[in-house]
């Protein structure tokens, strides 16, 4: 049996640019979703539907079958169904073979996970549901806004068959003129209640249970989808998740949200050798402790750990390609890239660029890439590369980033921690 994911990426966001790349955990949106599919058992193939070369490179890199989708269905427009529908056909074309249950996953929601995929297939895979949704227990009173000319509807709150909330309300009461808390809004309608009589609110308890939609994971009968044209037809299955990870990046506020809540929500992965093509480090607060004692000269003395060169050591002989980027041009971090045998870039205003500039000359993969860094002049690195990874003194904003953070502070053997990540028993054995 094949079952299809597929990852709709658009090149376009107008709310946030370059949307579908952005970052959560140290890993592209795009990304997360693909490793989240690749994780479900049930799923066969996974396929990100994109017109942007840079998701393209990002979903192979991720593991990802890329459809490239026609300018026809990549505009504003353009309905995840009909990206589905064009992944579908071109999977079929290229693997001779038909396509029976298809999931549609969203990458703007960037803590979905293997088991809201799962979830959603085993619905229609084995439970024999038409089609399947991702939602989260809700129960919260909605109220919308009514136009006071038009007023609200008539009528108590009324249930439809199986518990959905369906419009209602009173519209007894109007705050018109009133400013609202924020004092950065006028309300001028009349409000009325959709999911509930507000002339009686009962108890949690004695409310029938509703569900808000994720937007994280669909599934559907392929043949079904194909003769329904949409995601919801026959009997469909509702997969329960936990409300603590539901949310959508439409906006910039979304996404800082969702970083902020990237190291409580995500599980924490280490890297491993085989991850990993690259060491790029930083030097003040991530080989030091970020203090400088500066002589009556002016020179500047800082205190470096043995140990983190006992792991630059192996990770040369392992064969990794490494390199400090450092903001300071300073003497002392050229001194201490020759005691290490490493190449040094310093007094660098762009470090991103210049990361980026290096892994394209040694034809690194950014996402093969780890980057160790402490403060926020490291975060435009942190966006680039597949493996951010903050020392355990760093800014919150930089461990929040982070997909990885040492239990170790800068300068106090954290490098050496993180050559244990990759190296294992090899630097571990005396």
């Amino acid at each position: 049996m094949t079952v299809l994911a597929v990852i709709p990426a658009r090149g376009g966001s107008k709310g946030v640019p370059a949307k579908n790349l952005a970052a959560v955990g140290g890993v592209p949106l795009v990304a997360r979703a693909v490793r989240a599919c690749l994780d479900a058992p049930l799923v066969t193939h996974v396929a990100v539907s994109t017109d942007d070369p840079r998701i393209a490179d990002v979903a192979r890199g991720a593991g990802a079958e890329v459809v490239l989708r026609p300018e026809a269905i990549a505009g504003d427009t353009a309905t995840s169904e009909s990206a589905v529908l064009h992944a579908m056909d071109t999977h079929e074309a290229e693997h001779g073979a038909p396509v029976d249950v298809v999931l549609l996953v969203q990458c703007t929601s960037p803590f979905i996970s293997r088991e809201d995929v799962e979830g959603v297939a085993r619905a229609v895979v084995l439970d024999g549901a038409d089609s399947a949704v991702t939602v989260a227990p809700f129960h919260g009173f909605v109220w919308r806004e009514a136009d006071e000319t038009a007023g609200a509807p008539e009528g108590r709150a009324e249930r439809a068959a199986g518990g959905a909330a369906v419009l209602a309300g009173t519209g007894t009461e109007t705050a018109t003129g009133t400013e609202t808390a924020t004092g950065t809004e006028t309300v001028t309608g009349t409000g009325y209640g959709v999911n509930h009589d507000a002339s009686f609110r009962p108890r949690r308890q004695d409310r029938p249970q509703d569900f808000l939609e994720t937007g994280a994971a669909y599934a559907m009968s392929a043949p079904g989808f194909r003769e329904a044209g949409h995601r919801f037809f026959g009997r469909t299955a509702l997969v329960r998740t936990d409300p603590a990870r539901v949310l959508e990046v439409d906006d910039p506020h979304d996404l800082a949200r969702a970083r902020a809540l990237a190291p409580l929500l995500d599980t924490t992965v280490l890297p491993g050798r085989a991850d990993v093509d690259a060491v790029v480090l930083d030097f003040d607060g991530t080989q030091t402790d970020d203090r400088v004692l500066i002589d009556a000269d002016g020179r500047e003395i800082v205190s470096v750990h043995r140990g983190d060169g006992l792991g630059i050591a192996h990770l040369r002989r392992a064969g990794l390609e490494l390199l400090i980027l450092s903001t300071e041009q300073n003497p002392v971090v050229a001194a201490r890239a020759r005691k290490l045998k490493i190449p040094v870039l310093h007094g660098i205003d762009r470090k991103d660029l210049a990361l980026e500039q290096w892994c394209e000359e040694r034809g690194l993969a950014p996402e093969r890439v780890l980057y160790v860094g402490n403060d926020v002049n490291d975060l435009p690195c942190f966006h680039l590369v597949g493996w951010p990874v903050a020392v355990a003194s760093a800014h919150d904003s930089v461990r929040a980033a982070a997909r990885a953070v040492t239990a170790t502070p800068g300068g106090e053997g954290a490098i050496r921690e993180i050559a244990a990540w990759l190296l294992g028993p090899t630097l571990n054995t005396p």
